[in-house]
């Protein structure tokens, strides 16, 4: 798997995002909606503030220092501040909120899965290379 797999579950994750926002406000309301939503968001920003980290700091070459201490700036404090404001409000749903952030954890695992069982990734190969 490359880079691109990460572009492709942040684009997936907000598509699902979407969907959750606008059926869950119908079928449960708009609180926990809101809630689950504002998780997932806050879970596509938090890989890609990631995944940014990472094409910054590891790679051949000379590392771009400043942008490595800009984002992870963003990303601990700041981005983690803000999830821990969320939490301790009084509006937003902690439980809800968690879901919402696991949401793209199980995006990944069901798009690993999904590639290893198409096989677009040679990862039976690597596995069976090693043993």
């Amino acid at each position: 798997m490359d880079f691109s797999f990460v572009g492709r579950t942040l684009r997936t994750t907000g598509a699902v995002s979407l969907l959750v926002l606008l059926f869950g406000t119908f079928y449960f309301g708009f609180v926990p909606t809101l809630s689950v939503f504002t998780g997932m968001i806050w879970g596509i920003v938090n890989l890609y503030f990631l995944a940014m980290l990472v094409r910054a700091t590891i790679k051949p070459g000379e590392i771009d220092k400043v942008k490595a201490l800009i984002l992870i700036f963003v990303k601990f404090p700041l981005l983690y501040f803000s999830g821990y404001l969320m939490i301790v409000s009084n509006y937003f749903l902690p439980l809800h909120l968690l879901a919402g952030f696991t949401s793209v954890l199980v995006i990944i695992v069901l798009k690993a899965i999904g590639r290893v069982i198409t096989k677009q990734d040679n990862l039976t190969s690597a596995i069976n290379a090693k043993v």
